[in-house]
């Protein structure tokens, strides 16, 4: 009896390979994983122009307030 258990696991392994074979694979998952990539490259990218940005802003805003407390004394 245990191993007609043991044939069926066999031949739903089978299967189950095939099946994920014919479904994309591996093939599938590593072209997932690179649009992955592309979109946090893009998304670093822009992050990091947005932080420049803000960096620029409050130096600017430093700089006016330090000007101002120098006019002041």
């Amino acid at each position: 009896m245990t191993v007609l258990a043991l044939i069926i696991s066999i031949i739903a392994l089978v299967i189950a390979v095939l099946a994920y074979q014919k479904a994309g694979g591996i093939r599938d998952l590593q072209e997932q994983a690179e649009a992955l990539r592309f979109v946090a490259d893009n998304l670093r990218e822009k992050t990091a122009d947005a932080l420049d940005k803000l960096e620029k802003s409050l130096r600017k805003s430093e700089e006016k307030k330090e000007a101002a407390e120098k006019g002041k004394k």
